[in-house]
């Protein structure tokens, strides 16, 4: 019975760990590009860019929902948080690099398939939950 919640706190603290490192760099990444990339990335780009910093911050908000709820199983949590810090990667990751070819000089194209890689993951994450809330015994 300690060992499980041991497991369970541990897992809650790399949970919630995960959300504020998220949250933390979503926040750092929206104030650099509101400033230094405004004036040297396309508004398209700007855009872009915005986009993989709200949904970094909605998946940082998720995760820090999934950390603190006690009506999920522990592998459950332990699932929803790898696939979603993989989707993060992947989706806002792709976004930013593909967005800031002007800064960085390098044509990113190639990971152009990794941001619907990483949607799909975002997507399996949310679909994971609310399976497991609807397969739930009241």
């Amino acid at each position: 019975m300690q060992n499980s919640i041991s497991n369970t706190k541990k897992m809650e603290k790399k949970i919630i760990s995960a959300a504020g490192f998220f949250g933390m760099s979503a926040i750092i990444l929206g104030a650099f590009g509101a400033h230094a990339l405004k004036n040297i990335l396309t508004a398209e780009q700007l855009v872009s860019f915005e986009t993989g910093v709200k949904y970094q911050m909605y998946h940082a908000l998720f995760l820090l929902f999934l950390g603190i709820n006690t009506h999920l199983p522990l592998k459950t949590k332990k699932t929803i948080l790898i696939v979603t810090v993989l989707g993060i990667i992947c989706f806002s990751g792709s976004i930013y690099l593909l967005s800031t070819k002007a800064v960085t000089g390098i044509d990113f194209k190639a990971f152009g398939i990794v941001t619907p890689i990483g949607g799909a993951l975002l997507i399996a994450a949310w679909a994971v939950l609310t399976f497991n809330f609807f397969k739930k015994k009241q």
